[in-house]
């Protein structure tokens, strides 16, 4: 900056490695100094916080000590690694100082992971497996086609429209749900959240991919998995929290041609320390399970950190960051 004025400061709360730095320097394209916080004795932590301009976090409870939060309330902009910030304890933040996540930063590989649980589910994989290891050879047995049918969005964010590609390369419709009812990419239908009903009565493959808000926390329960077709696929890629469980495993339970395909659990490692389900859904023939990694394809990291990078970018030139979010995704 001209003037002998000190530059703007990006000061990054969580570790990474000599590469990931680069990748946070190169993004930054010498707009702002990069701070790691790690890297300070405890004596300088409090004025690095203090005069950040961007903090970028990860788990600011994890990695902020008590009282940290407190010291910045000069930021102009807190940025999450991560699109999800349900587990974010926003009581503790300073009033005024925006936050935004890292919205649609895995989409593609998130969007891959849906496509390859709507094939698995639609042509009975693993269910033929299971009967093949018992001796049980069903070729004549019908599978389905992705191809014709519907595919529902419920959150049309980036994840959303980029499974909606590749659902729409397969010859599928595409129906959303969505906080605005519009959309700028092509769809064929797409309505407000009051008109949730007709999304899952039309999706042969539904695919929850919006965030976990108070709005839509326990938003799937036993009258809402009623209207579904009885050999729909849902595919829940964002929050256990969404559906209901218990309401889940008794659905799947009495409808033996309906699959949910679960990445996103209810009680998980990285949010609450542990993995724990209270249904027992790996007993069930028609669900498909992966541990929450939908998003970890090899190389998403250095994706993911460019993109949450040119958002705090656009802070230090000027411009309004993208992906700011507002009193009604704040859960805690």
């Amino acid at each position: 900056m001209s003037g002998g004025a000190a530059r703007p400061t990006l000061l990054v709360t969580f570790d990474l490695d000599a590469a990931q730095r680069a990748v946070v320097q190169d993004a930054l394209g010498g707009t702002a100094d990069a701070v790691f916080l790690g890297d300070l004795e405890p004596a300088s932590r409090a004025a690095a916080l203090r005069r950040a301009d961007v903090l970028f976090a990860r788990n600011t409870a994890r990695e902020l000590r008590p009282g940290e939060l407190a010291l910045i309330g000069g930021a102009r902009l807190v940025q999450f690694l991560s699109a999800g910030v349900d587990f974010v304890p926003f009581r503790e933040f300073p009033a005024g100082v925006p936050v935004a996540t890292n919205r649609g930063a895995f989409a593609e590989p998130m969007a891959e992971h849906a496509l390859a649980m709507a094939l698995a589910a639609a042509k009975r994989l693993f269910i033929e497996q299971a009967n093949l290891a018992r001796g049980e050879f069903n070729q004549f047995v019908p599978n389905r086609m992705l191809a014709g049918g519907v595919c529902g969005v419920l959150g049309f964010g980036g994840i959303g429209v980029a499974t909606a590609r590749l659902m729409r390369c397969l010859g599928m419709r595409i129906h959303a749900v969505n906080r605005r009812g519009s959309a700028a990419e092509a769809i064929d239908w797409i309505g407000t959240p009051d008109r949730l009903d007709e999304l899952l009565a039309a999706a042969d493959v539904l695919v929850i991919s919006t965030p976990l808000t108070r709005a839509t926390e326990r938003l799937i329960g036993a009258r809402e998995l009623s209207l579904m077709k009885p050999d729909a696929v849902l595919i829940n890629l964002a929050r256990g929290e969404i559906i209901d469980e218990a309401a889940l495993y008794r659905h799947l339970a009495a409808h033996p041609r309906f699959t949910a395909c679960i990445d996103a659990w209810w009680v998980e490692p990285v949010r609450h320390g542990t993995f724990r389900m209270d249904q027992p859904f790996l007993a069930l023939p028609n669900v498909i399970a992966s541990p929450h990694n939908s998003a970890s394809a090899r190389g998403w990291r250095e994706v993911a950190l460019r993109r949450a990078v040119a958002n705090c970018r656009r802070v230090f030139v000027g411009e309004a960051p993208h992906h700011v979010i507002g009193p009604e995704e704040r859960l805690a």
